[in-house]
């Protein structure tokens, strides 16, 4: 048999040429808008390799705008506006981290809500656009009006730990001096203030003593309410770089994340703070392990205090928190025999019916150890926002510039003299706080109401009726980044604001550290930054000429510098933001040249405190049982606080970034013990109704035992979590008490 050859035909071989080139072009294509993507080139400025499309023609740091830990970040530059960013390496802060909000910090000023031009509420119910000159006419005549019928009392503004710190200056200043109103005070209400009022009452001023480099020298470390994990990422970095193998100890109801890798956890119940903590001042007065020495040189009122914390026994303590007595007295000699024992706390603490003396008995336990003024000690709070301080000490709301007082006549003629201001100007009388503000509109003694970079009816403690007495306003104006709050969509106004990254100011961070923020974006559309809309309304109110000094935000700090000469908070010397800039942040107080300060800094090295003796001072009261604990209708105590790392507060920014969304559950979850699920016929992923005596809402069950049984968590973040909570606060610093409230739980 014979064979045939075929031959191919040139067309054929084309075909399939064509043909393969087109598989592989799929496989591995060379050009187009993915591959370019991909391709990495020399980033220059320390960068190594960047995207080629991102490849910056210059770099500049700056301060990160989330929380009070004050990283900073090395934003990348190309023809003038931010396009990347990265952790500064060589700042004293963060040493080259960066949680996963720093790094998305940039994307979130993108978002398609943010506020681009002035909405006004119309006759038909609806905000709709209108020019600048319209919204700050209508904001000025409304709320004159609303003064002229009510009286100056009647209108009130609420700030922010969020704006920087010659922002909240000059709105305090605006609204103060300028506009006549007398209340006015900031979201830093809902984290700081018991901070802020613990340490005024023991130290005599609002003075955290610590620097960051003291997470790294301690050999006891005792963290209290504090989740520094997931709440502030670099700090407990900072816990890990320790390399004295220290002693950690958390003292949390939940086995947060922190106390997973802490040497001890301590379960308390909540609310048993005081009973604890006595207790172990106890211990330490029986056994004689405290300095004597130091206390008698440098403290008032410890006789007393000793006598007052012997019915402070550890079997009390042990009845009271559920830690055994064991456990207590293993924690008291832990803190004896350690060389540096630090204590921090944050909002576990400072968010308590009666957090202001928590704070002080951890105080107390480093006033009679003699742990504070040396490297690894001190009584630390940790701060919220990335400028509660800043709000703190210059937002002229329930407290005069630099920690004054407005009841004091002296002070309000230094700073009427500084200001070139009749002292009439400065109110004689102090601030409602935040909750009274709130009350004073079901009162009817608020009826206009300026809130500024905040969201009130999200955030503010029982939900519901704080939504209600917000649409009670005859007139609300919100300034924001953002159209879409759910403050901004009950506002009768709304001032879009330029955010973070689009304008410059300085922020304080939980060591005092005054670091600058930069102006690397335009604000879109029509936005303007804070500090230009508050002089705006300077001129259109028609106080305009009582601010020319205020022209910048710079020249502004200037205004501080001299405002602050003289207080504990002195920052006379810090000199200009360059200044500030190249020396890596500066601590106040600063009276000398940053180039020749030390950049870790502590306070009350010598044993000088700010009382007019010179001396701290032992505060203490008896322990009070929460006013609604769980009973048979409302069987269990919810918690709240931080959810991920990924999260931040009303979500009103990290929520814009697919990439942190990526990293927490999109929908609110509540956290609950096995045996409690078991009983409550739940399981992880169903569905629950949890309510309270004020609310409801509807979550999704995650079994674990990192819960105590009768007690449920609930992230903050979500925007249904205070419906549930009671609105109760501490007498002394007005803090509200997010932590405790009695709920019931069932399959939905």
């Amino acid at each position: 048999m014979s064979s045939t050859l075929i031959k191919e035909k040139p067309s054929d071989g084309k075909a399939r040429n064509g043909l393969l080139n087109t598989v592989m072009s799929l496989i591995h294509q060379k050009d187009g808008v993915l591959t370019q993507d991909l391709i990495r080139t020399p980033g220059k400025f320390g960068l190594g390799q960047v995207p080629d499309r991102l490849r910056p023609d210059a770099t500049t740091d700056m301060v990160c705008g989330y929380c009070s830990t004050g990283c900073s970040l090395r934003v990348h530059l190309k023809d003038g506006e931010a396009v990347n960013l990265t952790p500064t390496t060589e700042y004293p802060v963060n040493l080259g981290m960066a949680c996963p909000k720093g790094w998305e910090a940039l994307n979130v000023l993108d978002a398609d809500d943010r506020a681009t031009r002035p909405l006004l509420r119309g006759a038909d119910g609806g905000l709709k656009h209108v020019s600048w000159d319209k919204a700050l006419r209508t904001f000025c005549e409304r709320f004159k009006a609303i003064g002229e019928q009510y009286g100056p009392e009647s209108v009130a503004f609420l700030s922010t730990g969020q704006m920087v710190t010659e922002e909240l200056a000059l709105l305090g200043a605006l609204t103060k001096f300028g506009m006549g109103i007398v209340h006015g005070d900031g979201n830093t209400r809902q984290c700081m203030a018991t901070a802020a009022t613990a340490y005024k009452q023991s130290f005599g001023f609002d003075a955290p003593p610590f620097t960051y480099q003291d997470f790294e020298e301690s050999d006891v470390i005792v963290l209290v309410g504090s989740n520094l994990c997931v709440a502030h990422p670099i700090m407990w970095e900072r816990v890990c770089r320790n390399p004295h193998n220290p002693e950690i100890i958390v003292v949390d109801p939940r086995r947060t994340e922190t106390a997973m890798a802490a040497t001890t956890h301590l379960a308390i119940k909540p609310k048993s703070d005081l009973a604890f903590f006595y207790a172990l001042a106890n211990i330490l007065c029986r056994e004689g392990w405290v300095d004597r020495g130091y206390i008698d040189a440098h403290t008032s009122d410890f006789d007393e205090f000793a006598s007052f914390v012997q019915q402070y026994t550890p079997q009390r303590a042990a009845d009271e928190s559920g830690v055994p007595v064991e456990t207590i007295e293993q924690v008291a000699r832990k803190i004896h025999e350690g060389e540096r024992v630090s204590f921090w706390w944050t909002m576990g603490v400072n968010q308590n019916y009666e957090g202001v003396r928590i704070a002080q008995s951890l105080i107390n336990l480093a006033l009679m150890t003699g742990n504070i003024g040396r490297p690894g000690t001190g009584a630390n709070s940790v701060t919220g926002q990335c400028n509660a301080m800043g709000s703190r000490m210059f937002s002229n709301t329930t407290g005069l510039y630099a920690g004054r007082d407005f009841l004091d006549p002296e002070h309000r003629r230094e700073v009427a003299d500084i200001l070139d201001l009749p002292i009439e100007n400065i109110p004689a009388e102090n601030s409602w706080p935040y909750h009274q503000i709130i009350d004073g509109i079901e009162s009817g003694a608020i009826k206009g109401l300026w809130v500024v970079c905040t969201n009130t009816s999200h955030s503010w403690i029982h939900q519901t009726e704080a939504r209600e007495l917000l649409g009670k306003l005859d007139f609300l104006v919100v300034q924001d980044m953002y159209h879409s709050t759910e403050t901004a969509q009950q506002a009768d106004l709304v001032l879009p604001a330029a955010g973070w990254g689009e304008k410059e100011g300085t922020f304080i961070n939980s060591e005092r550290r005054l670091g600058v923020v930069k102006r690397v974006r335009r604000p879109p559309g029509e936005a303007l930054p804070d500090f230009s809309i508050f002089r705006l309304v300077a001129e259109y109110w028609g106080c305009g000429d009582l601010f020319r000094r205020w022209s910048t935000p710079e020249a502004t700090l200037e205004i501080l510098k001299d405002l602050s000469r003289g207080r504990p908070c002195d920052i006379s010397a810090i000199g200009d933001y360059a200044t500030i800039d190249h020396a890596g942040g500066v601590q106040w107080p600063c009276t000398d040249s940053p180039e020749v300060l030390d950049q870790q800094r502590r306070l009350f090295e010598d044993g000088r405190y700010y009382h007019e003796d010179g001396r701290a001072r032992f505060l203490f009261e008896d322990s009070r049982g929460m006013p609604e604990p769980p009973d048979d209708d409302y069987p269990f105590l919810l918690i709240t606080g931080r959810g991920a790392a990924s999260q931040w507060h009303t979500q009103t920014r990290t929520g814009k970034s697919e990439v942190l969304k990526k990293l927490y559950p999109k929908n609110v979850y509540v956290e609950m013990n096995p045996a409690d699920a078991a009983a409550a016929g739940l399981e992880s992923y169903d569905k629950a109704v949890v309510w309270s005596r004020r609310g409801e809402l509807i979550a999704t069950v995650f079994v674990t035992p990192t819960v105590q049984p009768g007690q449920l968590f609930i992230p903050m973040h979500y925007e249904a979590t205070n419906r549930l909570t009671l609105p109760h606060f501490d007498p002394y610093s007005h803090q509200p008490s997010y932590k405790d409230c009695a709920v019931a739980v069932a399959p939905a």
